[in-house]
């Protein structure tokens, strides 16, 4: 089977090959024989309901450097297309939810990676609380006084962005830290949605153990721990990764969300883990294949591609 391969990203030029979850994929789609091409989202039109990019042939290689070469862009009807990858990251803003819209359009003749229209319905920070057993308690609110109650119930707290990514604007307040009321103005001023709270968990300093699932089941984990006087684990930030396994609680909790992946046409995703609760469901675009690969873990690109060939197939 040779499959025609849109990949939908960040420029190829940008990525970091040795941590790249996109850049992983691709090499095992031109590994395969598939054919690959290339686009920003910002090349992505629609008119008169054909759906259209500009979009450039790929060659892959594992060299850092030297890691990629693009054909010129050729106008094309993304209908033309086997599979669509939607891999470019987060701010999960209107601009997102704009391509989502646009690739509904064509899949899932064309198969879309994952589900625009599930991706769209499915927030990372909120999709997760469809299973609050599973989580720490959480606030999504705008409402101080709600944040003020918050945290007198349990002291230490975490506030990020409810649509943020990478560890981004991510706090740590200690029970008596003085800037709460500062931040929440900062936030207020900043974002036009609610944003999250929760109990901080203080099993962090273990590690933030991103799992990874391929069509609704665990296939592979790495632990990342945050680096000294930091609450963020995420790898840009400092974290350092390491050789990580499955514990019951955590298949327990990914028997749990399968069916629900499954349902949703989620055939890649990260979930983050912190001691016994699940904090995140990540279903735009996961990262972490690659590290557990380099940790003695399986070949996730190899179990995504045998995941979508069959799904081409019928």
């Amino acid at each position: 089977m040779s499959l025609k391969v849109a990949v939908q990203m960040d420029h190829v030029s940008t990525v970091s090959i040795a941590g790249d979850t996109s850049f992983a994929l691709s090499l095992e789609a031109q590994r395969r024989g598939h054919r690959l091409f290339h686009y920003t989202p910002d090349r992505l039109s629609m008119r008169d309901g054909k759906v259209i990019a500009r979009i450039e042939e790929m060659q892959v290689r594992d060299e850092k450097g030297n890691h990629y070469t693009l054909g010129e862009p050729v106008r094309t009807d993304l209908s033309e297309m086997d599979v669509i990858l939607l891999r470019q990251d987060p701010p999960f803003d209107m601009n997102y939810i704009t391509t989502t819209h646009m690739l509904e359009r064509i899949h899932p003749k064309t198969l879309v990676v994952n589900d625009p229209a599930w991706v769209r319905n499915s927030p990372e920070k909120i999709f997760v609380t469809e299973f609050p057993d599973l989580m720490p308690e959480t606030l999504i609110t705008k409402d101080v006084r709600e944040v003020e109650a918050f945290r007198k119930e349990f002291g230490d707290i975490i506030l990020k962005p409810l649509y943020g990514n990478g560890g981004a604007g991510v706090f740590q307040l200690n029970d008596g830290d003085r800037n709460l009321t500062s931040l929440l103005e900062m936030f207020g001023q900043m974002f036009r949605e609610p944003f999250i709270v929760q109990r901080y968990l203080k099993d962090v300093r273990k590690g933030d153990k991103r799992i990874i699932l391929i069509d609704g089941e665990a296939v592979g984990a790495v632990n990342r721990v945050p680096s000294e006087g930091e609450s963020r684990s995420n790898m840009h930030v400092g974290g350092r990764a390491e050789k990580a396994g499955l514990t019951e609680r955590e298949r327990e909790i990914c028997a749990r969300i399968g069916p629900s992946l499954k349902e949703r046409g989620f055939i890649l995703v990260g979930i983050d883990v912190i001691g016994d609760y699940m904090t995140e469901i990540n279903v735009t675009s996961p990262t972490g294949i690659r590290e557990i690969q380099r940790f003695g873990g399986p070949d996730i690109a190899g179990l995504f591609w045998d995941v979508v060939e069959d799904k081409k197939r019928g």
